[in-house]
């Protein structure tokens, strides 16, 4: 018997309340390409590989809800190195964007931060090692590759088989 099983995330798709604002944010922030649309119904499909991946981001209108109303948990988008997390973060601070966080779970360094509908979102980079989750200690991302790493592998050597969470770091947004 054949058993199915998940190879990967393949797309999120959310309400946004302004389609032009949000394709603007996720093009210009992120780096994603509208691969599809279907204005009329209010959808835009943007991908990082439109070559090989349709979409991984489904944006449609019709989000009517306050912000403070959470509908999702976290958009989470997979980058290949350590300097590509922190050049987003400079591309983020540089733009008002407003970042929650510069984190380490152990086996990801990551930056949480808000789009233009409030929803969360991080930008991580798999780090190879193993910790035990809830992992979640700040970082800071002004210091070099080198510094951020030692302190990942120094964390991950005292807390990576019991975990370990900053809780002063989650305050209200408890993710």
């Amino acid at each position: 018997m054949h058993i199915p099983a998940i190879e990967r995330l393949a797309h999120v798709g959310i309400h946004v309340q302004n389609l032009e604002t949000s394709i603007a944010f996720y093009r210009d922030m992120l780096g994603l390409q509208v691969s599809d649309e279907d204005r009329p119904a209010g959808l835009i499909f943007m991908s990082s590989h439109p070559e090989e991946e349709h979409h991984e981001v489904l944006l449609a209108s019709g989000r009517n809800v306050p912000n403070d109303v959470r509908l999702l948990q976290q958009i989470s988008f997979r980058v290949y190195s350590l300097r590509d997390v922190i050049e987003y973060w400079k591309r983020f601070v540089a733009n008002n964007v407003t970042v929650i966080y510069t984190v380490t779970h152990g086996n990801a360094v990551s930056c949480y931060f808000k789009d233009p509908d409030a929803n969360i979102c991080e930008v991580y980079w798999p780090t190879g090692l193993k910790a035990r989750q809830g992992f979640l200690q700040g970082l800071d991302f002004n210091d070099s590759e080198e510094n951020i790493m030692a302190r990942v592998q120094a964390l991950v050597a005292e807390y990576g088989e019991s975990g370990v969470i900053d809780f002063k770091l989650l305050g209200e947004q408890n993710l």
